[in-house]
């Protein structure tokens, strides 16, 4: 068939238009970041999500403290906690508490913001300087037949005083720090140093849309264009977050042993990392994440050590991540969607039901597995594979690590089990004996580490051993390794050296960070060897430990060595910055700033935590310090 010119120029005339808006959206596009588009416009499109969201307590998260979001008594109820008098009442539709503020006198304060709705809400009030605080007094939200709809403390014994960090005033229980970044979109802490001032701003005042989604403005104008177009224009739906990692996959069950096996291996952590810039406890070190960035970047969680029972089990408050990543569903390939659904955030399925979509019910959720009454909660799965711990006097929280109850290690190392958590009128002994019998030959369970933890928590002399196995063992969890790696730092020997330097380069951030601890334990040639390269990393909470420890011996530095030490040093600096309203992150800018022989910012540094903290002891200890260090080298 012979085609006409005038078709073949219409032709390239349309390929030329089209060429053109590709390259020009695209060019636009990279002009303009993605901003923050608000609820409203995800719901325009996303009808059923936006929903379902809405039922969810995300969506109730931060409230404006007016009418029905206040759930508490506010009709002139008093409530008194160590001789502290605090009155709840209303005027007209504004809420309000008397109490005593930070200079002990009792003064009205009104409720800016609700801040959750179960089993619990504490409120938010607002202080000079833009600071807000929580208060310590909270709603008990559960029905009155289950003990709720009362005034109760959330700090049992402390925070009475206003010196005292857990006072309602106090540093444990400012919003801007400890509270914000959680509970509302696109926080931004704003602390303004030299005025001792928070110009804190927040996108939406609830966990929304882009919390999880990302920035969703590209998203939402590339929705208003057919989708033939949309697929000419663009390689990419426009969000940043990609939480993709279950799309196409599918669970097997295999009928032998009785769990499903995921059809194509989990590559990534982008939905559970995007879950645990909240469901974590962690240190925030930088200034502006958004869904979809590198987690580590800004954020470093806690490891195994403190928070958690030697075995890993929660002992502090640690919001799950921590405890999911040393699970055997972690290592299967689970995220936390397969479980819980994203939108309304319950379970997928009721009780026992949500682990029976991989777990045989046949196998798994009969009394010959579990030896218990299947009526009531002495059947179900988390009762003894996720017991509860309660935390802010009534809030239980399953603990994801996902264990088999192992009362035998109560008797050998003191850590809990499920058992006694039950039968509390027997001991330990009891319980393994009762496991024993009905298996004979009982599996050790997935974690198998807690010896060699609770040997390193009580000094024995072979925990360095253990914990150098443990650390170089590619088949656990990389979260349990990071741990081991953290807790050898404090036995500086050649085998725990070894094992780090074959780890320097593991693909986990965090497992870099940690090995990073033990170079301080050694000398110069041996700490550049180990750190210098992680001066260069790609994740910031690397490049900052490797500045810390570089920091001493950064003389010897030259070349494209000191620039790049220079660089991280400089990241060091910042990080430091974004968390100046905490007198703790002060000091230790002030060493760093000593290892540089900077000693009048040392100095000021130090100054700074005692105006934030009268009374440092770590503040008042440093300064001695490098006065006498100053006064005898003449500095």
């Amino acid at each position: 068939m012979r085609i006409s010119p005038r078709f073949r120029l219409a032709a390239a005339a349309v390929m030329v238009i089209a060429i053109g808006a590709i390259v020009l959206r695209r060019g636009l596009e990279r002009k303009t970041p993605a901003q923050f588009a608000g609820s409203a416009a995800c719901a325009s499109c996303h009808a059923s999500e936006a929903a379902a969201w809405r039922s969810s307590q995300h969506a109730v998260s931060m409230q404006i403290a007016r009418g029905k979001a206040v759930l508490g008594d506010f009709d002139s109820a008093r409530f008194t906690n160590d001789a502290v008098n605090f009155t709840f009442f209303r005027r007209g539709d504004r809420y309000f508490v008397n109490t005593a503020g930070p200079d002990g006198v009792p003064h009205d304060y009104e409720i800016r913001w609700t801040f959750g709705v179960y089993p619990l809400q504490q409120y938010i009030v607002e202080l000079e300087r833009g600071r807000f605080q929580a208060l310590t007094i909270a709603w008990d939200s559960r029905p009155a037949h289950e003990g709720g709809q009362r005034w109760f403390f959330l700090t049992p014994g402390h925070g009475a005083e206003p010196r005292d960090p857990l006072h309602w005033t106090g540093i444990q229980y400012n919003w801007n720090y400890s509270c914000a970044d959680c509970h509302s979109t696109k926080v931004r802490k704003g602390y303004d140093a030299r005025a001792n001032q928070f110009r804190t701003t927040f996108a939406e005042i609830n966990v929304a849309c882009e919390s999880c989604h990302g920035p969703g403005s590209a998203h939402a104008s590339r929705g208003r264009y057919p989708s033939l177009l949309r697929r000419i224009l663009w390689n990419s739906d426009g969000l940043e977050a990609r939480l993709d990692e279950r799309r196409g996959v599918s669970w097997t069950m295999d009928s032998v042993v009785g769990t499903a096996h995921r059809s194509a291996p989990r590559y990534s952590d982008r939905e559970i990392e995007t879950c645990a810039q909240c469901h974590s406890r962690r240190v925030h070190i930088s200034d502006g994440y958004t869904a979809g960035a590198d987690f580590f970047d800004y954020y470093i969680p806690g490891t195994i050590e403190g928070m958690y029972y030697p075995d890993g089990q929660q002992r502090a408050e640690v919001y799950n991540y921590g405890s999911f990543l040393q699970s055997r569903m972690y290592a299967a390939g689970v995220t936390c969607s397969d479980c819980h659904d994203p939108h309304t955030a319950k379970l997928r399925q009721p009780g026992n039901k949500v682990c029976t979509q991989c777990h045989s019910s046949s196998r798994y959720d009969t009394s010959a597995h579990h030896h218990h009454i299947i009526a009531g909660t002495t059947g179900t799965c988390t009762s003894c594979h996720m017991p509860a711990t309660t935390y802010m006097e009534i809030d239980a929280r399953p603990d994801h690590s996902m264990r088999i109850p192992r009362p035998d290690l109560t008797a050998s190392i003191g850590v809990p089990n499920a058992c006694n958590g039950c039968h509390s009128g027997k001991d330990a002994n009891w319980a393994a004996a009762q496991i024993k019998a009905w298996y004979p030959d009982p599996r050790p369970g997935f974690q198998t580490f807690a010896e060699a933890f609770a040997a390193d928590d009580n000094d024995d002399a072979g925990a360095s051993g253990s914990l150098t196995l443990i650390a170089g063992d590619s088949a656990q969890p990389w979260f349990v390794r990071a741990s081991a790696f953290g807790r050898l730092a404090r036995y500086a020997d050649s085998s725990a050296l070894r094992v780090a330097r074959a780890s320097a380069h593991d693909k986990r951030p965090l497992v870099r960070l940690a090995t990073l601890q033990l170079a301080e334990g050694f000398g110069a040639a041996e700490r550049l060897e180990l750190v210098l390269p992680m001066l260069r990393d790609s994740t910031l909470a690397v490049r900052k430990g490797a500045a810390w420890l570089i920091a001493p011996i950064a003389d010897s530095l030259r070349g494209a060595d000191r620039g790049a030490f220079d660089a991280a040093s400089r990241e060091f600096v910042a990080s430091q910055r974004y968390n100046a309203d905490q007198p703790g992150d002060r000091v230790v800018l002030g060493y760093f700033f000593a290892q540089l022989k900077q000693y009048d910012a040392a100095e000021a540094e130090f100054h700074a935590a005692l105006r934030l903290n009268p009374g440092m002891a770590a503040a008042e200890s440093a300064l001695v310090a490098i006065r006498r260090f100053r006064s005898r080298s003449g500095g």
